[in-house]
């Protein structure tokens, strides 16, 4: 089905790419970064890649979907928590344009996972 190869290429690139953000995040100076380089959403990214890869390698397509709408949701409620100042945006110390990302990525990921079969 192309919406399953879909959401498992999506995630087996996705992946790895939250990944290098948490790495990048604790690399580039805060003040040079348009994103949050807060420690804790750095760890988040890592784990959260981490996670997302483990399961593109078992390869469970019904747990790559789940994956996709759940870390789409997370992201469409990370940008409504950043503009209504709801749990964790002191701690993760989010910027425009983490949420403008979370608005395009949530929305994606939602999309892809729901029209899998």
């Amino acid at each position: 089905m192309i919406f399953d190869d879909l959401n498992f290429l999506t995630l087996a690139i996705f992946a790895p790419i939250l990944v290098l953000v948490g790495i990048l995040g604790f690399i580039i100076p805060p003040d040079k970064s348009p994103t949050s380089g807060a420690a804790p959403y750095n760890i988040f990214h890592i784990t959260f890649g981490v996670i997302g890869a483990l399961i593109v390698l078992i390869n469970h397509p019904s747990a790559i979907k789940a994956f996709n709408i759940g870390f789409g949701l997370i992201d469409l409620y990370q940008a409504i928590a950043s503009h209504l100042g709801l749990f964790p945006k002191h701690i993760f110390k989010w910027t425009r344009v983490d949420d403008i990302l979370h608005i395009v990525i949530g929305i994606a990921l939602v999309v892809i996972g729901v029209f899998a079969d």
